[in-house]
């Protein structure tokens, strides 16, 4: 996978589109909005440019405009008619369609304009749970399934870091009004998966609270120090693919880092769901949680 993606398979474009299959096959037929290649035993198969056609018109479709009217549209109308459409304020499912568009496309201008359209109605963190959080998701799958490439992924994950900061830094530069707890945010070793990492020390910043962010990869021995470094040290992970054994961590991390102490571990992600699913009975001062809203509800 370390090769951009040429070639698409038309259930790549179903899972892409939210068209079926047999729908781009109608609308190629009847109106040759696509060419498709044919491989030796008669497969389609589209190139790039393909695949981020059949997103516009989808988006394009999706806002009113018939395939009829669109198939008459050369692509620079359709693209430029794409990036004039102001999306829907109380559509969320249209602003999703949107970001993907963007992300295949690499357009950043889109990727903006959307977020801003959205900003005009609803918070960020109304923007980064109803939308973010789903795109994330639904890339991850199409990761997985190779339908879209590393680059794909790494573009708009750094496009929703980048509004993420952007709302951090507001936050920082106002005082804390809690101080029962100080949170100390990390990610264990070799796990680099840290946008949940970061959407949560905005929440915490945005309760009140004082956040030490310590970012990805970091070895538990250089943690034991913040333990006894606070009267209440709270350290919280977000954890997606690592450790591999969340038990055995959990373990070694209790008796390390803060059965000394008076701190406490609080955990989110993929992983912590595993946790909670195994039924493992964890240590006094660990808490496992299966939604950052849950984690919110024990502050």
């Amino acid at each position: 996978m370390g090769n951009i993606k040429q070639n698409f398979s038309i259930k790549d474009l179903e899972s892409l589109s939210g068209i079926k299959a047999h729908t781009i096959r109608m609308w190629e037929k009847r109106y040759g909005v696509l060419k498709p290649k044919r491989t030796d035993s008669n497969i389609r198969t589209y190139d790039v440019s393909g695949l981020q056609k059949i997103l516009n018109i989808t988006f394009l479709n999706e806002n009113g405009y018939k395939i009829s009217r669109i198939s008459k549209m050369t692509d620079d109308e359709i693209n430029n008619l794409v990036k004039n459409i102001t999306t829907s304020k109380s559509n969320m499912n249209r602003a999703l369609k949107s970001f993907k568009v963007a992300m295949m496309n690499f357009d950043q201008a889109l990727f903006l304009k959307t977020y801003d359209n959205l900003l005009e109605s609803k918070t960020f963190g109304e923007i980064y749970n109803d939308v973010f959080i789903p795109l994330l998701q639904e890339i991850g799958f199409l990761w997985q399934a190779e339908t879209i490439t590393p680059a794909h992924e790494q573009f708009i994950s750094t496009l929703i870091k980048q509004k993420l900061f952007i709302n951090i830094e507001k936050l920082q530069f106002e005082e804390p009004s809690k101080t029962d707890k100080v949170f100390v945010l990390f990610l264990p070793e070799e796990e680099i998966h840290d946008i949940g990492l970061f959407y949560t020390n905005y929440e915490l910043l945005l309760h009140g609270y004082k956040v030490i962010f310590l970012g990805q990869s970091l070895p538990m021995d250089d943690l034991t120090y913040l333990s006894q470094l606070f009267d209440k040290t709270v350290f919280v992970s977000y954890l997606t693919v690592k450790p591999e054994n969340i038990e055995d961590y959990i373990t070694t991390f209790n008796k390390k880092v803060i059965a000394e102490s008076n701190a406490e571990y609080w955990l989110l992600g993929r992983k912590s769901i595993e946790l909670i699913e195994s039924n493992f009975e964890l240590p006094q001062q660990i808490k496992s949680f299966k939604t950052l809203n849950d984690l919110t509800l024990n502050l």
